[in-house]
């Protein structure tokens, strides 16, 4: 019985012993004169015994699981004889593996009597392994159930318990959260500062050109090494910036319409629609972007007299990008507008407001809060994007304001530093973590920002 089947078996133990538990309850309260001498609905004493027969035995058996590999490998490992010890982590991965093979059958068993001791000790290790821990987590969910089910009284607060256990798991999950976040935070702060203890954090925030090629060689030709980050997040800030330009009026004049003057029909229809956006993969927008957008750009500025405009240029890049993000902003600012009480649209109009002077002066401020989540969320959408800047825009990275010039992006350049054989602690490669710093305390600071015009301009009714 493999771990799978076991946990369907703990499963259905779980649903036997809540049927148990409802109906003990039920008998109890029948003895009892009715339901009102329960302190608990019969579901909760139900709910009670099926978790005392999951929580229990899945945490030995996650436990055992995480565990037995390992201890099964120490006893093997250390069966072996000297000359076929080995010696580094990566030959005792490389043997370990080869005797899981040779147990699963996938691999025939070597010559040597000590390979096939170890194969034969590994198999017998890892039988006797699943029978123990079927075993105990069998008896010791039959056991933990029999006991909550045979505990179960009237007096017992069933729900309390229940309560208080959701709570515990609802605070569990937000505690991961949390510390998921700051765990990636501390992780990227320390590697970003053994990155600026080779290169200045003046030269990397305030340095006009970037070049991350490390000489490995004293006699090494056409590497630089220059880590200026303000090409990247010039071209960052100006494609992210094309893209709003094209995303916040369409999406949002989109989302007015849809939900203040479309007809219930055609919203069904070009709601959809619009939404189909979101599920195009961006490999697919930056196809688009470089076989069509870019030499369209090309062509129609060099129609009116622009000379030596780049077929990969930051607005061919941001007009695709704008399209692309045009349904997070439509489809957020619909739900929000749409939330909006009708009460207060009635008594706009009850005083003589057109819908227009309606939409302007009343439902748009009781919804700014919601619509400045949804531009914010299409932002870091926009400067989060590496697949249409690597396919359309190209790895150069200049320093420019001109949008019909090829420019790159954050995003991008991290992609491509973590890419190749270049030592982990080479500035090289940490300078990805250093732009994902910067990264970060820029979406940070963008999130400040939209809270003060939030509440700046925020309209609050009761």
């Amino acid at each position: 019985m493999n771990t799978l089947q076991l946990t369907v078996l703990l499963a259905g133990l779980a649903v036997l012993f809540f049927w148990l538990g409802r109906w003990r309850a039920r008998q109890l309260a029948r003895v009892q004169g009715g339901f009102k001498h329960l302190h608990s609905r019969p579901d909760y004493y139900g709910l009670v015994a099926a978790l005392w027969v999951g929580l229990p035995s899945l945490l030995v058996l996650v436990i055992w699981w995480m565990l037995e590999d390992r201890v099964i490998a120490q006893i093997v490992l250390a069966a072996l004889p000297e000359a076929m010890a080995p010696a580094s982590a990566a030959q005792q991965e490389l043997v370990l593996t080869r005797l899981r093979l040779i147990n699963s059958g996938a691999l025939l068993v070597p010559d040597g009597v000590h390979w096939q001791q170890a194969t034969e000790q590994f198999r017998v290790l890892t039988e006797r392994s699943q029978y123990g821990r079927q075993a105990l987590v069998l008896a010791l969910a039959v056991i933990a159930g029999a006991l909550s089910w045979w505990r179960i009284r009237p007096a017992q607060a069933a729900r309390t318990q229940i309560e208080r256990l959701l709570h515990g798991f609802i605070l569990l999950c937000t505690s991961l959260a949390v510390l998921t976040t700051a765990v990636i935070v501390l992780s990227v702060l320390f590697e970003s500062l053994t990155f600026f203890q080779a290169v200045s954090p003046w030269t990397f925030l305030f340095g006009t050109q970037w070049s991350p090629q490390m000489a490995i060689r004293v006699e090494q030709i056409g590497a630089s090494g220059a880590f200026g980050a303000v090409p990247l997040f010039v071209g960052t800030l100006m494609v992210a910036g094309i893209a709003l330009v094209v995303a916040i009026p369409v999406g949002l004049m989109s989302a007015i319409y849809l939900s203040e003057y479309a007809r219930p029909g055609v919203r069904d229809v070009l709601k959809p629609l619009l939404e189909v956006l979101a599920g195009i993969p961006t490999v697919v927008y930056g196809f688009f972007a470089a076989l069509t957008m870019g030499p369209l750009v090309r062509d129609l500025f060099a129609g009116i007299g622009f000379d030596g405009v780049s077929p990969q240029s930051a607005l061919a890049v941001g007009l695709v990008m704008g399209v692309m993000i045009i349904p997070v902003i439509s489809s957020l600012s619909d739900d929000v507008i749409r939330a909006v009480p009708l009460s207060l649209r009635d008594a706009s109009e009850g005083l003589g407001a057109t819908r227009g002077e309606t939409i302007r002066h009343v439902v748009l401020p009781a919804a700014l809060p919601g619509i400045m989540g949804g531009i914010l969320l299409a932002t870091s959408r926009a400067i989060g994007e590496t697949m249409i800047v690597l396919m359309a825009a190209g790895l150069a990275a200049h320093l420019t304001l001109n949008p019909l010039e090829a420019v790159t992006t954050v995003t991008v350049q991290i992609a491509t530093l973590l890419i190749g054989d270049q030592a982990f602690d080479s500035p090289k490669t940490l300078a990805a973590f250093a732009l994902g710093l910067l990264l970060f305390v820029t979406t940070l600071v963008l999130n400040l920002i939209a809270l003060i015009i939030v509440r700046r301009y925020r309209e609050q009714y009761d």
